[in-house]
């Protein structure tokens, strides 16, 4: 009996040692990646939604922040800490590769953006039926835009004014939000009457069941939104990775979920990291 227990207490170990060895002997993923995203206000949303599909299907971790693209280009030239610069505009993302601060060739539009007016639901203003004539009624001393110096949102709206014709009747109404999420936030505290926005944030659970009227793409220029690689990205591989989710085809129906219009799939739309 006493030998019966020695064997089976000599095969109970040899069995823990073989299971530890097993385990052990595996290779284990390194600790969670992180990238650092810098983003332009109008992804709010949008981003979230990326972020979230990404971290959980790799366990990677996303740090995002959001704010005026012109601001984070002034950071970014000062060595602001972000991996990724997804832009409102490309204009920014080429300007950072044209000063050595970006990875060569890893500039790519992931979208292209819209403009809306939008006012709250219990606006006593019916911009779904007075388009631009919204902006000029009585009852609007305010609107709100973006700021254009460095917002490209702003730019976008205040080019679709002059192109209506009535830029210079409302300039005088016009209040400038830091950003575009900024901007929206004018209107949805009554701070201001009107304004024009992203319709990535029109469709954003706040803000989805206020009026809205989609200005037509041919009055302004298009807004080409693009991301870049930075230079002293952190974690390379992370950051590439998180990029090709977003060109893939569960990206791509995020991005168009959020109100974006999406440039053409295939190379010319992919990073060349």
């Amino acid at each position: 009996m006493i030998f019966y227990k020695q064997v089976c207490r000599a095969a109970f170990f040899t069995l823990a040692l073989a299971l530890s060895f097993s385990f052990t002997s595996r290779p284990l993923r390194a600790q969670k990646r992180e990238v650092r995203i810098a983003a332009a206000a109008d992804l709010q949303f949008g981003m979230s939604d990326l972020a979230h599909q990404f971290e959980k299907s790799t366990g990677d971790v996303l740090h995002v922040t959001y704010g005026s693209s012109g601001n984070f280009f002034s950071q970014l030239q000062n060595g602001a800490p972000f991996d990724l610069f997804f832009s409102a505009d490309i204009d920014y993302p080429n300007k950072l590769q044209s000063a050595g601060l970006a990875e060569p060739g890893s500039i790519f539009t992931y979208a292209i953006g819209r403009i809306v007016i939008w006012a709250p639901a219990d606006s006593k203003l019916e911009v779904a039926h007075q388009h631009w004539n919204a902006l000029l009624d009585a009852g609007v001393n305010k609107i709100a835009i973006a700021n254009p110096e460095h917002a490209p949102y702003g730019r976008a709206a205040v080019a679709a004014m002059q192109a209506a014709g009535i830029y210079d009747k409302v300039k005088v109404k016009l209040v400038f939000g830091e950003n575009i999420s900024q901007a929206a936030q004018f209107v949805q505290s009554s701070n201001a009457q009107a304004g024009i926005v992203a319709l990535s944030l029109a469709t954003s659970p706040a803000m989805k069941d206020g009026k809205r009227w989609e200005i037509p793409a041919a009055t302004y220029p298009p807004i080409e939104q693009a991301v870049v690689m930075l230079k002293n990205a952190k974690d390379k591989d992370a950051a590439r990775a998180f990029l090709e989710f977003v060109k893939s085809e569960p990206g791509r129906a995020t991005l168009t979920k959020y109100g974006f219009a999406l440039p053409p799939a295939g190379p010319s739309a992919a990073p060349k990291v």
